[in-house]
């Protein structure tokens, strides 16, 4: 219960539900329900943002930024928040990020306290056409999974639904040991080594290399295959105009 409540301030749970525009400015209004498909791998509360163009938040193939980098090691969000709000290069329209917690797989000891699925609200101006959406797969040292420019519909009352793959920042070392993960992992899903973890990257296992599909759980170390595996998709994204 203890990391289960440490990951409410790991992740940024608090509601920022920020538009990077002043309502006044903003056309059209969006509801987005993310939903974990996985059995063993919880996800961080994910950051929603519309957007014009592409590879506005991470692009496949590219280094990631400092805002994914921070969710996918450390399930943190502030870094990406205070990006999408300076929005730097005048692309992004409005953002969100869910304030129910983490989504939980059913059947976990988490799933008492949390759902499968996390719906927001999140606005856009008339020149965004794009949405994206980025999340922590939390038992890892640096996955996530996310949504790149995913295209909005264009009516009131249409939606699009999207499976979401698993993918490794490659900013830190898989080493699936439970000391080099944030905490909420061990109580989330009910399995412990009794080390505490962490939510701070650490600089001897830092990589610099780029968004790339993930491997998957090896289980060289604390993490098992059977328990904290997948198969892609790891989770699902739903997007209706509502306004």
């Amino acid at each position: 219960m203890r990391s289960i409540r440490r990951l409410m301030l790991v992740a940024g749970v608090t509601a920022l539900g920020a538009a990077a525009l002043a309502p006044s400015a903003m056309a059209r209004q969006y509801e987005v329900t993310v939903t974990d498909l996985t059995s063993g791998q919880p996800l961080t509360p994910p950051v929603v943002a519309t957007h014009r163009g592409k590879h506005a938040v991470f692009d496949v193939g590219q280094p990631a930024g400092v805002g994914v980098r921070e969710i996918a090691e450390n399930g943190n969000s502030a870094p990406l928040l205070a990006f999408l709000e300076a929005d730097p290069l005048n692309q992004f329209s409005g953002f969100a990020e869910s304030s129910t917690g983490p989504l939980v797989p059913a059947g976990v000891p988490g799933d008492e306290m949390f759902d499968q699925s996390a719906a927001l609200t999140v606005n856009a101006s008339r020149r965004a056409n794009r949405l994206s959406f980025v999340s922590m797969l939390i038992c890892t040292n640096d996955g996530f999974t996310g949504v790149d420019g995913l295209k909005l519909p264009g009516k009131v009352g249409k939606s699009k639904t999207k499976s979401t793959n698993s993918y490794d920042a490659f900013t830190e070392r898989n080493t699936e040991d439970y000391a080099h993960m944030v905490p909420p992992c061990q109580g989330l899903i009910g399995d412990s080594s009794g080390e505490p973890g962490t939510g701070v990257s650490d600089p001897a296992l830092a990589e610099g290399g780029v968004i790339t599909d993930h491997a998957g759980i090896q289980g060289g170390s604390d993490l098992k295959p059977a328990l904290h595996g997948w198969e892609d998709p790891v989770a699902t994204i739903e997007v209706e105009r509502t306004g």
